[in-house]
């Protein structure tokens, strides 16, 4: 029971902190708006942290681009407009998941070269392991006999 109860507190500790760093101050009194500014809070990346969403960070300056992005919002702008904002201001590395777009070609392309590298190589290793050795020729007639008096006079000895 103890370690239900403890088990139970850990995972609480740990899943409410995400779920607090938007404080209070900073929520929009229009609920369809809030909704919009989470969803779209949970796709920008701190730039302090990150590995989070700005939606999760509780660093400073993930706290003032959601107050810009909620302030994009109150203004009339699109969810892309809002976006497109922030990426104009901080650069594509704000986006959490980058675009599909010519110069993310090598960010989105890279894994499947490399893998497709990684196999290739793997596939010649494995064959020239693969390959029999090179096993010894028979002996011709000269080299027989060549034997035999060389393993005939170590006999004699």
């Amino acid at each position: 029971m103890k370690r239900l109860i403890l088990a139970l507190l850990i995972g609480v500790t740990f899943l409410t902190g995400p779920a607090l760093a938007v404080e209070p101050d900073e929520m929009l009194k229009d609920p369809v708006l809030e909704a919009r500014a989470r969803a779209l809070s949970q796709k920008l990346r701190c730039l302090v942290c990150q590995n989070e969403t700005i939606d999760d960070s509780n660093a400073k300056l993930a706290k003032d681009l959601r107050i810009l992005l909620r302030e994009r919002l109150t203004a009339g702008d699109t969810d892309e407009q809002a976006v497109a904002y922030l990426v104009d201001r901080f650069g594509e590395f704000v986006l959490l998941k980058p675009r599909f777009a010519p110069h993310t070609y090598l960010l989105w392309f890279s894994p499947f070269v490399l893998l497709a590298l990684g196999g290739f190589f793997l596939y010649r290793a494995r064959k020239k392991s693969a390959a029999p050795a090179p096993g010894e020729a028979p002996l011709d007639e000269a080299e027989r006999k060549m034997l035999g008096e060389l393993t005939g006079a170590q006999k004699s000895d």
